[in-house]
């Protein structure tokens, strides 16, 4: 059984907490949180420490913080020679100090608190920097997914833009889009099934052949309407850029 030490109490964090504790391969042997009051409320608050101090002995010390606090985080830890990972998508191996055993253990997902994820359909990309801590990092991501890559720190910063466009970036389109339903009273989740047959789709075809729209069609009169419905300057920018985007990239791509 493998004893695990989690830093951190964010989205992430909170979420590699709660399978940690219900797994029967792992042991959650401590949880290092600033402010305990964002640690999920049924954990044995015996398991919590805000101090570095009192930092516990166990295989696997996952740091899952906010980018910015990786190389604080990491060079507080009170020992030298054991297995520290971190779980940014965009933090190079090297964040980390150098005085323990380096990796990443980086979970490709969008986490929020309260939503439920199932680790066994995310796919976790690793890196260590010696090849013999691999297989132990790559034994202990296998005990939640089966998807599991080995993903250099350059890849990985690949990785993490294209999460941001085809995530982040997709998601705004869905708060803009609710916006719109909001202010001229239409029901958001009748778009519902739209926006799951646009994820669909890409599971047989290739994103660029998947598009449609007035904009692949170069339908000048619907982009038109569409323009003089929308109000707010910035998002009529933004309708005018994708549009110029999607058109210009289909030229070339197809």
């Amino acid at each position: 059984m493998k004893n695990v030490i989690v830093l951190g109490s964010g989205n992430v964090a909170s979420h590699l907490i709660s399978f940690i504790e219900a797994s029967n391969d792992l042991n959650l042997v401590q949880i290092y949180a600033r402010n305990s009051n964002n640690v999920n409320i049924s954990i044995d608050k015996s398991l919590i420490t805000n101090d570095f101090k009192q930092i516990r002995e166990a295989d696997i010390y996952i740091i899952a913080v906010s980018d910015n606090s990786i190389a604080e985080v990491s060079e507080k830890l009170p020992f030298e020679n054991r297995l520290v990972v971190h779980t940014s998508g965009s933090a190079e191996l090297t964040t980390l100090n150098s005085k323990n055993r380096r990796g990443v253990l980086y979970p490709l997902q969008t986490f929020s608190k309260n939503k439920k994820v199932d680790f066994s359909e995310i796919p976790f990309c690793l890196e260590t920097e010696f090849e013999s801590d691999f297989q132990n990092i790559q034994n202990f991501a296998q005990k939640f997914s089966t998807k599991v890559y080995q993903i250099s720190s350059e890849q990985r910063k690949y990785i993490h833009v294209t999460a941001v466009f085809v995530s982040n970036f997709t998601n705004h389109m869905f708060a803009i889009g609710n916006e719109i339903c909001k202010e001229n009273e239409i029901p958001f989740e009748i778009f519902k099934p739209l926006i799951q047959e646009t994820v669909n789709k890409i599971a047989d075809l290739e994103p660029v052949l998947a598009q449609t729209g007035p904009a692949v069609r170069d339908d000048t009169n619907t982009i038109k309407k569409h323009l003089d419905l929308i109000s707010n300057e910035k998002i009529k920018s933004l309708y005018l850029n994708i549009t110029e985007s999607i058109k210009n990239y289909n030229v070339k791509k197809l």
